[in-house]
């Protein structure tokens, strides 16, 4: 997605768009290391994750 599509994203979630950009980077990096949300558990265990990985950073949790 651009950075227009991102932007609109962000905004429409009432988040920062570099807090935006980094759970979409880790998102993507927890996918590249075989997680995925395929099923409701998985889904839960990934955003548990994500959101872990997020608070560890001094971010945002972006399930909240």
């Amino acid at each position: 997605a651009g950075v227009p599509v991102l932007a609109s994203e962000a905004l429409e979630q009432g988040r920062v768009l570099a807090d935006h950009y980094a759970h979409l980077l880790i998102h993507g990096a927890l996918h590249a290391q075989g997680w995925d949300h395929e099923t409701p558990g998985d889904a839960r265990r990934m955003e548990a994750r994500e959101s872990e990985l997020m608070r560890s950073l001094g971010l945002p949790d972006p399930w909240i």
